[in-house]
């Protein structure tokens, strides 16, 4: 089916099946074989090469909702990331990237990149002059990540887009935060879109997976050195992935309905010093992000007041779920300083906003009153118990 002039909702449910020639089935049949005939045949197929038949039709959903021309599948966000950066960087290269990024992509960077000799330049903040004043003779991407995991910054896309064209710099973006469904980069003029899938692609955190999304001749470049990293996925998970995003938009839209209706509770409550939601309009970027997103995402982060105990807090509730990952149907929180960001020092943390009472908060589709119930009886829980430990 042709991806133009189709709604979200129906590029979701229909584009990117793998067709069912013998039996016509409703749905995707799985492939399986991980061995193809090779002679007489248009396409040597194998898994490893990313072309599959459930790899090779999924990549066409995908870049048909981030309005690319084409995608590649890999086995985790991480392997999207290190499969691309190692595509377009080499020895000798510099690469700017923002400051506030998600915690594993840092660590990347800092813990490998010295043994590629691979040069990196964190920004100071997240302005377009931060970025440009980064910017070396031998530079050749920039790297950002907009709403920023977890304190939800919002970098102005375009802007950074038309800084790396007027530079011949790649530009390259981890998408995941917002989705295909609030946010296309690649309409900003961003050359590479990266997603970890584990999240808003499979919605339903029983999958692990990452993609990449650009022009036909950026995704040749990495698909070469992606077939020798071997960071493909099993295409019985490609099958789970199809079938998960055919209700990816009605899944997003219902988290950031909730979320919105969330963060101004939050922001309203004693119990709560401060909300990080580029939908609120004390959010600092609140109009830049209502410029270049449809909505405003299912995540938010907030900080306890300090005399609530972020970890009796999260041990307190009894439907949302403290966990490791993010953007299931269920409601999540988890505290950046000993999981996603874990791998960072103190004075990173600290250096980046992130305190030790910092939850973010990965809104599903539950009845919002029930998640705010759930939030209120484990306030009182931590606050009644430290009444009773100080009497």
């Amino acid at each position: 089916m042709s991806k133009e002039k189709l709604g979200l909702n129906t590029i979701c449910a229909h584009v990117g099946e793998t067709p069912d020639k013998q039996f016509k089935g409703a749905v995707s049949p799985i492939y399986l074989s991980s061995s193809y005939e090779f002679m007489d045949v248009d396409v040597k197929r194998y898994p490893r090469y990313f072309n599959t038949p459930n790899q090779e039709y999924l990549s066409k959903k995908i870049a048909a909702l981030e309005h690319s021309e084409a995608a590649m599948i890999f086995g985790s966000g991480m392997a999207a990331i290190s499969t691309t950066l190692l595509a377009f960087l080499k020895s000798g290269d510099h690469v700017v990237v923002q400051n506030d990024i998600y915690g594993g992509t840092r660590n990347l960077m800092e813990e490998h990149f010295e043994n590629y000799q691979i040069d990196f330049t964190f920004t100071d903040g997240i302005h377009v002059s931060d970025f440009e004043k980064a910017i070396r003779e031998n530079t050749k991407m920039i790297y950002i990540e907009t709403p920023s995991n977890p304190l939800l910054k919002i970098v102005d896309i375009e802007a950074v887009a038309n800084l790396a064209k007027s530079r011949g710099i790649i530009s390259a973006i981890d998408n995941t935060f917002a989705s295909s469904v609030v946010q296309n980069p690649i309409d900003f003029g961003i050359d590479i879109v990266m997603h970890s899938a584990t999240k808003y692609y499979g919605g339903h955190s029983d999958i692990c997976a990452g993609t990449v999304a650009s022009s036909q001749e950026h995704i040749d470049t990495i698909w070469n050195i992606a077939k020798n990293l071997g960071g493909s996925l099993s295409d019985f998970t490609v099958w789970m992935l199809e079938r998960s995003m055919k209700t990816l938009a009605l899944r997003v839209n219902a988290q950031q309905k909730n979320a919105k209706k969330l963060a101004k509770y939050l922001n309203n409550h004693n119990a709560i010093s401060k909300v990080y939601y580029p939908g609120l309009k004390s959010h600092p970027d609140h109009l830049l992000a209502k410029k270049q997103m449809r909505g405003f995402g299912a995540m938010l982060s907030f900080e306890l007041h300090k005399r609530i105990d972020s970890q009796e807090f999260l041990k307190a509730l009894k439907m949302i779920k403290p966990s490791m990952s993010l953007a299931g149907i269920e409601s999540t929180m988890l505290l950046p300083a000993v999981a996603s960001h874990a791998l960072l020092t103190p004075e990173d943390r600290l250096a980046q906003g992130i305190t030790d009472n910092l939850i973010r908060f990965s809104v599903g589709i539950e009845d919002r009153r029930d998640l705010i119930k759930d939030i209120e009886q484990a306030i009182k829980t931590v606050e009644t118990s430290k009444l009773i430990e100080a009497n």
